[in-house]
């Protein structure tokens, strides 16, 4: 999917609306007019960064709501409701750098063995999420870049963010799907 600087601004704005409605006390803002591209279902996530430190970053891993509308609740949702930080305060909205992914609906990654899977991941493509009973977590593709990790390091990184131990993916044969992301920097 191809992605105007125009329609850029338009989902960077929804989710700037979204956040400064929320610190003003007002209900959710859902935008009225939508254009065609982002009526459809899309799973979106959305990341805070102060600088170069993560501010918040929620997001609905799969299709379901419209895209557009996905931006401005997980705009919210990472600025007030990432367990992880405080609510985003007013002074902070300044600085802040919003970035979007917009995902491809996830697909398990079919393996045998530990080399299989290895062979089947790709560094900068590949969002990964991860099901093993009750244990679960998502990475998304720009994390292992970020990091700079390899494909042995994101596959520990994503057992981590389960909340396994690192080698898991090693000894427990987890389910794990693969998806793309179309990721959107402010600047």
């Amino acid at each position: 999917m191809e992605i105007s600087g125009k329609e850029k601004a338009y989902l960077f704005s929804l989710a700037r609306a979204a956040i400064e409605a929320h610190l003003s006390g007002k209900p959710r803002l859902y935008p009225e007019s939508v254009p065609e591209k982002f009526r459809g279902k899309m799973g979106v996530f959305v990341t805070l960064r102060e600088g170069r430190e993560l501010r918040g970053c929620i997001g609905y891993p799969l299709p379901v709501e419209g895209a557009a509308k996905a931006v401005a609740d997980n705009a919210v949702n990472a600025a007030f409701y990432d367990p992880r930080f405080p609510p985003l305060t007013r002074a902070e909205l300044k600085d802040l750098e919003i970035e979007i992914t917009l995902l491809s609906v996830p697909k398990e990654i079919e393996y045998k063995t530990s080399e299989e899977l290895l062979d089947k991941i790709e560094i900068g493509r590949d969002g990964l999420s991860l099901e093993y009973g009750p244990y679960a977590g998502l990475l998304l593709p720009q994390v292992p870049v970020e990091e700079k990790w390899g494909k042995k390091e994101y596959l520990e990184g994503l057992c981590m963010k389960a909340g396994l131990a690192p080698d898991a993916w090693l000894k427990k044969h987890p389910a794990i799907k693969s998806f793309s992301g179309i990721v959107l920097g402010e600047k």
